[in-house]
Formats: structure tokens, sequence, C-alpha cells
């Protein structure tokens, strides 16, 4: 296996042999090409801000913001620009380099909270974080405002395999979030893009669900890979906890077949132990989402102090910007020559 040049024509059978190795063989290999690409020693920290809660038209089963189902989410206004500031302030402060925005939004509209957001993302991009949003589906042209505000990153997961992906939404389409990565790589904006796994998929919906990332023309920056979290009154709610080696398998596998992008590990690290976490960062994921529970999303989250005594046990530190830009941009150098 050629560990040193991005390849973008991946198979199905190819990545299938590759998931379902022997567990062990399959974190040594991905660690061997974790540390061909990244520095092993650094974690990037990455702080999830909700900027608007709840009351979303889709109907995401696995979605706790989706306003048709009964749950305790509250549901909450666009946040005041000045508040969101000190949110990405505080975030810098305790370690971060990357703040997310995000928008229980199904598509982004152009009004006024548009402007409000183009007005958020100028001002933590004053503070030299990259900057993160997920607001839903993107025209072309407001992908061109949100790059010369300063956007970094957008977010769009795939969630699921193409083939699975109507048994968990009908409200849009497969196509709908393919749409929205192109226009947001045509305007210059980095892609972050990944999936849940638990949702009652199979192995082959996730393996199918890589093959889409790993053989778009740019693999996207950053890859985040989430474990369902089971919200009261959403149609998952009672599904099983995923198992944690799932999760290591599912993390081995992307950073093998795209060992440029930073891989995250996301949601689900709450009821993961500390030696899970570690099994995770060993097996490829160079990025987490900290932050107390009122400043993520919906979800309860480790809080700061205890990521960074985790980090600090595992002998990791929190990566600095520059590092995560130098990443994305070699990953970009390397693909336009292929």
């Amino acid at each position: 296996m050629n560990t040193q040049t991005l390849r973008h024509d991946w198979t199905q059978e190819e990545i299938e042999e590759i998931y379902h190795l022997p567990l062990m063989e399959l974190i040594y290999r991905a660690a061997a090409i974790h540390r061909e690409w990244h520095n092993p020693a650094e974690i990037q920290l990455s702080t999830l801000l909700s900027i608007k809660t709840g009351g979303c038209p889709e109907d995401c089963f696995y979605c706790g913001q989706a306003a048709r189902y009964q749950t305790n989410i509250r549901v909450q206004a666009l946040l005041p620009t000045e508040k969101v500031i000190e949110h990405a302030r505080k975030a810098k402060e305790e370690g971060a380099s990357r703040f997310c925005m995000a928008a229980a939004w199904r598509e982004v509209r152009d009004n006024r909270d548009f402007d409000r957001v183009i007005e958020m993302v100028k001002g933590v991009n004053a503070l030299g974080l990259e900057v993160c949003c997920t607001l839903g589906m993107l025209t072309e042209e407001q992908a061109e405002r949100l790059h010369a505000a300063g956007l970094y990153a957008y977010n769009h997961n795939l969630d699921t395999s193409e083939q699975y992906y109507k048994e968990i939404i009908s409200t849009r389409t497969f196509d709908n979030r393919i749409n929205t990565i192109r226009h947001v790589r045509k305007a210059g904006i980095t892609v972050c893009s990944g999936g849940i796994i638990g949702l009652g998929e199979t192995h082959q919906d996730r393996i199918s669900m890589l093959l889409t990332l790993a053989t778009m023309p740019k693999h996207p920056e950053s890859v985040p890979v989430n474990a369902l979290a089971r919200v009261a009154g959403t149609p998952l709610q009672d599904h099983q906890k995923t198992n944690t080696w799932e999760m290591v398998r599912m993390i081995a596998t992307a950073r093998i077949i795209m060992p440029a992008s930073m891989v995250r590990l996301s949601a689900g690290r709450i009821e993961m132990t500390d030696f899970e976490q570690g099994w995770c960062f060993m097996a490829g994921a160079n990025s987490i989402f900290t932050g107390e529970r009122e400043t993520l999303l919906v979800t309860p989250n480790p809080g700061v102090s205890a990521d960074l005594q985790l980090l600090q046990t595992l002998g990791l530190r929190p990566m600095k910007k520059e590092t995560g830009k130098e990443t994305c941009q070699k990953n970009h150098n390397l693909t336009s020559l292929q």
C-alpha cells in the first residue's frame, strides 16, 4: 500500500478489505499512516457552539432539534453576535484552535439572520481561530459570501450511506448533501464531512459512506466520526449504545484511506472511558470537540478540564491553529498534483 500518495480511486472492495482487518492489525496500520502524515502528539481542540437551537423542520430520526419530536431541548433564537464572539474568545483562551457555529436550519436563507452570521464569522476570524459553520444547505452564492467573510471550514455530514439515507431522513436527499459540499468546495472553503454510526446501518453502509468521502476529487479536510447520541423523544432513542470498538474501526479505516484529513472523534465521547478514547487516538483520531454542555449543541460532553487532563495523561497536547492549516494545505497541494 502506497501511504505517501493521496488516492481518490478507492473501490468498495478495497475499503471493505481494510475495514474487516483483524482489529489490532487495522489499528497498527492506521497508527503508522497517522505518524507519516500528522504529529501524533497533537490533538486539535474544537469548540462547537449552537448559535440557533431547535425548531428545525427536518425529520432526521437521530436529532433532538427536529421540531416534530417532543424532546427536552429548548428552542433558542439566533444568539447575539457579541455573545458568540465572547464564547469564541473564551474557547481560544482554553486552548481551542477551531470554533464551530451551528444553526438548526434546513437551509440558509438570504435574510437578516444570515447577515448576522456573516458578522459572527468575521468576528471569530479576527480572533485568529479557524472558523467553521454548519447551517444546513447552501447555494453557491451563500458559500461565496461565507468565504469572503473569512469562513475556513463548512460542516455538512453525509450521516450515512446513500442507500440507507432515506431510512433516517425523508425531508432531504443524499444528493442535497453532495450538492452543498460541491458549493462549499467551489467557493474555496475547506470541507468538514463525516457521518454517524449506530443508526441501524450495516457495515456495508459504513463502508459505502467512507467510499463516497474517499473518492471525492478532494478528500474532506475534516472527517468527523460520530456515535449516535440517543436523545429521548426521537425515533432512535432506544437504540443501543454504539460499541467503542466499532468507532475505533471506523476511525482507523478513515485514517488509512484519507491520510491527510483531520479525523474527528465527535459525538459519543461522554459515554467513553479514557481508555476507549485513547484507543481512538491510537487509531488515528486527532481532533475532539471540547467545551461544557451549554456551549456545545444539545448533548452532554466532557468538560474542558477533563479533556486537558486526558491529554496530559496520554502525553498529548493541544494543536496550534497553524498546524491544522498546514495539514490542509498539504492535502490541497498533493491533491492538485494528481
